[in-house]
């Protein structure tokens, strides 16, 4: 079994343009005679590796909390590309996938420097995928990414940003992204993980 950490450090992680960057702040230091270490920090819900929920761009979305854990953990496909997803590229990413594992068609994660198109985004959004996740810090280009987030989203496709797949085949694994718990909230920071292992996909 192999286990790829797909996450980026919190503290040195990427942050969106015009977006707060996280900050640590020691509140207890062994090392200056305290008795423990305790660390307090504050972060943007959509800093480093995080999850979109629907409620980031549509009114009445569902947030966080309200979202279905099958999401974001289950079988997932890799499919590599650079530049621009078009709609042709969505349903070949798909096609393979559901060629290799059926399941892994309904969590597709992008690995290289890629933007994902609106034409990818409605085919995405008609597939009936779960999940969507990329290495970007915005699943739609950087400079508009709003109507690729609303087509996503309104189909209930749960956002996986800012992941790290440079080490990771191209393939199928079992993908865990699972979010906090924060309720009423737009998005959340996970610790993204694939595991490859046969016994899962027999």
């Amino acid at each position: 079994m192999m286990i790829y950490d797909i996450s980026q450090e919190v503290f040195g992680c990427r942050v969106f343009p015009g977006d707060p960057a996280p900050e640590k702040k020691t509140l207890s230091s062994m090392e200056n005679g305290g008795e423990y270490n305790l660390t307090a920090f504050s972060m943007c819900a959509h800093n480093g590796t995080h999850i979109d929920a629907p409620f980031h761009f549509i009114r009445d979305g569902k947030t966080v909390d309200a979202l279905c854990a099958e999401a974001f953990i289950g079988p997932a496909f890799i499919a590599e590309h650079h530049g621009s997803v078009s709609g042709d590229d969505a349903a070949a990413m798909i096609g393979k996938a559901k060629k290799q594992y059926p399941e892994a068609a309904r969590r597709i994660l992008i690995k290289g420097a890629a933007e994902v198109s609106e034409e990818a985004a409605e085919v995405f959004a008609l597939s009936g995928i779960l999940l969507l996740g990329n290495e970007s810090q915005t699943v739609g280009p950087e400079k508009a990414p709003m109507e690729v987030h609303r087509i996503l989203l309104t189909a209930d496709v749960v956002l996986l940003e800012g992941i790290r797949l440079a080490d990771v085949p191209e393939g199928v694994y079992f993908l865990n992204a699972a979010p906090l718990n924060l309720s009423g909230a737009d998005g959340s920071p996970c610790r993204a993980v694939l595991i490859s292992s046969e016994r899962f996909f027999r």
